[in-house]
Formats: C-alpha cells, sequence, structure tokens
C-alpha cells in the first residue's frame, strides 16, 4: 500500500478513535497485553532473527512489553476535563488529541520501543503510524497485526517499510501532527530541525553515556553483578546501559577484581539458545564503528584492562578500559560490549565526572549512606537518578534524557501528555 494512502487511513481512523471513550480504549489494550503474553517466543524469535538478541532477552522484552500494556490499561484517566475555580461559569482544561503521530524506532529493541511510543498516544487518542529501522520491518508488521488481533481499528497503528531518506517527506505531510524518535544524537538533530520547521511537536529519545558510580561503602557484590548486567544485555546496545564505571579510590583495588570476574561471565554464543547470555552486534557496521572507536580510545591514552577481542563479524570478547578526563572518546557513546573505568578520590570528583559529557540519560549511585545519596541526586545531571540498582526503564515512571540525550518523556501516565494540545474553554 503506497504511504500516501497508509496516511489517510490513518487520518480518516483519527476521526473516530478520538472520540472513544478512555474505558473502551483500555478494554482493548487488556487485550493486546493477552497477545503479547500469548505469543512471546513467537514474537521473540522474529526479534532474534532479526538483531540477534540472545532469545531468553528477546521473550523478556515482548514480556515486559505486556507488563506496560497492562499498566496502561489500568492507568486512571488523567485527560478527563479539569474545572478551574475562577468567576466564569465555566473554566476548564482540555486534552485534546494532535491526530496522526509518526514514530521514528530503533532496532535495539524492536518491540519494546515501539509499544512504548505507541501505547499511551494511542490511549491519547491519536493514532500512529511507525518507520522502523530497516533490519526490523518484521517486527513492524508483526506488531500492526497484534494491534489487530486485538481488535483496534484498521489505522490505529500502521506500520511504514520506508527507508530514512523518506522521513523527511512524512513528516512533512500535514496529516502528520508530532512526531517522536529514539535513536542517535545525529538523527534527532534531524528530525527535530524537520519538525521544528513544520510547526510540529518532536519527543526525542537519544543516546546515552550513562555514569555507574561506586562509593567506598557499597555492597560491591550487589555492585559488581549488577554493573556487568547493565553493561552487557543486548549485547550493550542500550542507550541507558552503563557504560563508564566510576570508582572510588580508595577501594579502587577492591571492587576492581570483583567487577571482572562479574564482566566475564559474559560470553558470546548462539542467540537461539536460551542459555545463551550474549550475542553478536545486530550488524558488522556497528562492529566495525565500535572497534574503531576502541582503538581511538587507546590511541588518546586509555588502558587496557580487558581486551576487546573481535571473534567474528559480529561478536566480541568484552572489553574494559580505564579511561582519564580528556580523552576524546568520552564526548561519543559506547553502543556495544565495551565499558569504561574511571577513578574519582570523592564524591565532588565523582559528580564531576558523571556530568561532564553531552550526554545527560541516567546514572547509578551505589552507596549505602542516605546524606551522599541526595548529594548525588541534586547534583547529577541526567533524566534518571538511580540509587543502589542499574538503570532500567518502568513503566509506571516517566523515562526521559537531559543535555544532547533529548527531550520529552516516556512511560507513566506524564506520556499520555506528551502528544494532546491543551484547550482552555472558559465562559460566562
Amino acid at each position: 500500500m503506497k504511504i500516501e494512502n497508509k496516511l489517510n487511513i490513518a487520518h480518516k481512523t483519527f476521526s473516530t478513535w478520538k472520540s472513544v471513550p478512555f474505558k473502551e480504549k483500555q478494554k482493548l489494550l487488556k487485550k493486546l497485553a493477552k497477545v503479547l503474553d500469548a505469543d512471546a517466543e513467537k514474537f521473540g524469535k522474529i526479534i532474534t532473527k532479526e538483531m540477534n538478541k540472545p532469545i531468553s532477552q528477546s521473550i523478556a522484552e515482548v514480556k515486559k512489553c505486556a507488563s506496560m500494556v497492562r499498566y496502561y490499561a489500568a492507568a486512571d484517566n488523567i485527560l478527563k476535563p479539569e474545572k478551574i475555580k475562577t468567576e466564569f461559569r465555566v473554566s476548564e482544561i482540555h486534552y485534546v488529541p494532535k491526530g496522526v503521530i509518526l514514530g521514528v524506532m530503533p532496532w535495539n529493541f524492536p518491540f519494546w520501543q515501539v509499544i512504548r511510543f505507541a501505547v499511551p498516544a494511542i490511549l491519547a487518542g491519536n493514532t500512529v503510524v511507525v518507520k522502523h529501522a530497516s533490519i526490523c520491518f518484521g517486527s513492524g508488521n508483526a506488531i500492526e497485526k497484534i494491534f489487530l488481533e486485538a481488535g483496534f481499528p484498521k489505522g490505529v497503528f500502521q506500520n511504514l517499510e520506508i527507508g530514512h531518506d523518506e522521513v523527511k517527506k512524512v513528516l512533512e505531510n500535514p496529516i502528520i501532527g508530532g512526531v517522536s524518535l529514539t535513536g542517535s544524537e545525529k538523527a534527532g538533530r534531524e528530525v527535530a530541525s524537520i519538525a521544528g520547521k513544520n510547526i510540529k511537536k518532536s519527543l526525542l529519545e537519544l543516546g546515552g553515556s550513562d555514569a555507574f558510580i561506586v562509593l567506598d561503602d557499597a555492597d560491591f557484590a550487589a555492585a559488581a553483578e549488577s554493573g556487568a548486567k547493565s553493561r552487557l544485555l543486548n549485547c550493550g546496545q542500550a542507550c541507558n546501559a552503563a557504560k563508564r564505571f566510576i570508582i572510588q579510590k580508595n577501594v579502587e583495588k577492591e571492587f576492581l577484581p570483583v567487577f571482572i570476574k562479574e564482566y566475564q561471565k559474559f560470553v558470546a554464543g548462539d542467540p537461539i539458545k536460551k542459555k545463551t547470555n550474549m550475542a553478536g552486534m545486530a550488524r558488522p557496521d556497528l562492529a566495525d564503528e565500535l572497534e574503531n572507536q576502541y582503538d581511538k580510545a587507546l590511541k588518546n591514552g586509555a588502558e587496557i584492562i580487558l581486551p576487546l577481542v573481535r571473534l567474528s563479524d559480529s561478536e566480541f570478547e568484552p572489553g574494559l578500559i580505564k579511561v582519564k578526563s580528556g580523552n576524546p572518546i568520552l564526548q561519543e557513546e559506547l553502543f556495544g560490549p565495551l565499558g569504561m573505568v574511571m577513578i574519582a578520590k570523592d564524591d565532588q570528583q565523582a559528580v564531576k565526572l558523571a556530568n561532564d559529557i553531552p550526554f545527560g540519560l541516567s546514572d547509578s549511585v551505589w552507596t549505602k549512606d542516605k546524606k551522599r545519596q541526595q548529594f548525588y541526586i541534586d547534583h547529577l545531571e541526567s533524566g534518571t537518578v538511580s540509587i543502589n540498582k542499574a538503570t532500567s526503564s518502568d513503566p509506571r515512571l516517566p523515562f526521559g534524557g537531559a543535555k544532547s540525550s533529548g527531550y520529552g518523556t516516556e512511560l507513566s501516565t506524564v506520556a499520555l501528555k506528551e502528544f494532546v494540545n491543551i484547550r482552555t474553554v472558559v465562559g460566562k
């Protein structure tokens, strides 16, 4: 079907979908969650086939989607008109859906990223069209079928099999009322620029280089296990993965061996086997890019703790390097199984190291001291601060970044207001 036809269908469906009661939309979401749960293994195999994720992690991704959908299926309707006390007979705030929203989605979480964008936008009364990553058209088409199977009207969710060059044309189409992009900083700048020129709302969830700060009063065993998992799940291909491990100097010799032991538990294997905890990267060119970044870091003074060893076109033995301030690699995002270790003498230096990058997605701090916890909460420049746990997205909590990590909010009921117009109704 031609793209123009799909946009017209989405627009026509919006004219009736926007008036469907909130509770009726939620009933369909309950059915959607059931479909996801019932066929999680089938959908997981699609993910693994397309982007190499270990099958156990792919299935977990689908189940997490089902959990998120159930959250919205039971959420309070925060979009009801709000009455404001004034001298007028009527003073209300109304939340009006924008229309057809375009989602430009990445390959690293082919189901989660799409569904976490689409569900709150749809529940708010919008319809959506998705341009998925080129290697994940199978996931995009499967998700479209899932919405139809759950009983959503045709046109509420549609997958567009288009290339990067066609995004501009779609976004410029007057039918499109806004855009949500999850991807690189470069892609975010391009899409935001097009949206801005056309006076359209944009939401950007971009890259990160998250700090994982381990202080001298931390639970080292728990921090080591959590840190290794955060860096290497999905072969390190996550925007909110731990990427910079900032360790307090006086416990470097004690913590690092524990961390290395956990890190080395991740071994590249066959992604279709359920025991595999790490597979190859999604594409060989991405592996090439990571290897080039590794070489760049070493040329600028980084020290090898564990070498990054390439095993095949896309597989690695995970690497770990020690990096000092000033290394240009700190201004980039490492998207793969390579972690960086930095040493801080005290809390002040740890915060400085954590903030001294362009990104501000999420940070993790490990300390038992509540005053120290509050110090980091007050001074870290990121969208999320996790205490004694790795950063992870939770349907109940807002997710979004600061600085070059983007703007806007996904997840939680806050996301329901991202793609609505706020209308004032006032009169005598």
